[in-house]
């Protein structure tokens, strides 16, 4: 029996990757970050001064990028031809240049086949924002996170504090609306909910219950009981 595909989605901050590497943790099953990809690409991109706003330039470099994710002790490290990348694609640069990258629609096609063939034989948590609409819409469980954008601000910026970083709040809040506003109104495979998607507001609620929640749910879409 083929085993499950759960595609979460939601805008920034909502909490995707920590909620959905648990529930793959919990479900044995394969977790693809698909948010890393488009950072790794950006990184990348930004690393050779090739102007991110160069669609043609960016998309000749991602085709020819070898992006590997390992899991590493209940994280996920990224790797860029061989090179492990996991911390410096999350620095507030590469932050604040990725929706010019994850817009780009010959980047969105070039890894979104290498993502279909990540999930083609079933077996995986996927995250991003257009998983359950474009990449895996087959999933047998689609969920659409959302928070509030002071929610997602404030933990996006604890984050950035405890990796060492100098963050202003209300910056990095005008950062997520904007990121959002380009998000939902991209030509190409924009962010909303898959129809059959599960909302779940995450706003007050701790990863732990969130994680519950999706478990819950995957014992009761697919039908797999206790």
């Amino acid at each position: 029996m083929r085993p499950i595909s759960v595609a979460i989605d939601g805008p920034a901050g909502a909490g995707k990757s920590t909620v959905a590497r648990q529930v793959a943790e919990h479900l044995h099953l394969t977790y693809v970050d698909t948010g890393a990809m488009y950072r790794a690409v950006t990184f990348e991109a930004l690393r050779l001064d090739v102007d991110v706003t160069d669609e043609g330039a960016v998309a000749r470099l991602a085709k020819h990028m070898d992006i590997a994710l390992k899991p590493s002790k209940g994280e996920v490290d990224v790797f860029v031809n061989g090179r492990q990348v996991t911390r410096d694609i999350r620095t507030p640069e590469v932050t604040s240049h990725v929706s010019a990258v994850a817009g780009n629609p010959q980047v969105r096609k070039i890894l979104v086949k290498k993502q279909r063939e990540m999930g083609k034989n079933g077996g995986v948590v996927m995250d991003g924002r257009d998983i359950g609409t474009h990449v895996l819409p087959d999933a047998e469980l689609k969920v659409f996170l959302t928070a509030s954008i002071d929610e997602r601000a404030q933990r996006r910026y604890e984050e950035l504090v405890r990796k060492g970083y100098r963050v202003d709040w209300d910056q990095l809040k005008e950062e997520i609306r904007l990121r959002d506003e380009k998000d939902q109104n991209r030509k190409h495979s924009p962010l909303k909910p898959a129809e059959d998607a599960i909302h779940l507001d995450t706003t007050g609620r701790s990863v732990p219950e969130v994680v519950q929640a999706i478990l819950e749910l995957s014992r009761t879409k697919v039908g797999g009981g206790e």
